[in-house]
């Protein structure tokens, strides 16, 4: 499983947010400048995150985004989903595939089956508030 370019930018965005957070609403134009992303591919991921809320947006003077929760009602796994919107380590196993004529006797369906349970497991343990406690300061 690779997790794409909009997937980590994702995750970059709403850790920013969530650094700034007693700060209000942050310009589009800052995250962008302190994540080196730019603002026109900011914008793609940023809308995926407004349209689920997990931000929220104001337009005009004093505009910007926030989070809509405290970062430890985050948790990688459901930002990565909406970026990625699959993280299934193999095709046949994603939510709403078309059924595999090999479904019943292959061999290898539970190898995929435990990885994917795995990699949720996984994501789903670790919170914006825990990535805030282990980042470590740039210069």
């Amino acid at each position: 499983m690779i997790i794409s370019t909009r997937g980590r930018y994702a995750l970059r965005v709403m850790l920013d947010l969530a650094a700034q957070s007693s700060e209000g609403y942050i310009p589009l134009k800052e995250i962008a400048r302190r994540q080196d992303i730019s603002e026109k591919y900011l914008e793609n991921v940023i809308k995926v995150l407004v349209e689920n809320h997990l931000l929220t947006g104001l337009r005009g003077k004093g505009g910007g985004y926030r989070l809509t929760r405290s970062p430890d009602q985050y948790t990688l796994g459901q930002i990565l989903q909406l970026a990625e919107g699959s993280l299934a380590p193999v095709a046949c196993i994603e939510e709403n595939a078309e059924e595999c004529s090999r479904k019943d006797h292959c061999p290898t369906l539970p190898v995929w089956q435990k990885l994917d349970t795995l990699i949720r497991q996984f994501l789903d343990s670790i919170t914006l508030a825990d990535l805030m406690e282990t980042e470590t300061p740039q210069s």
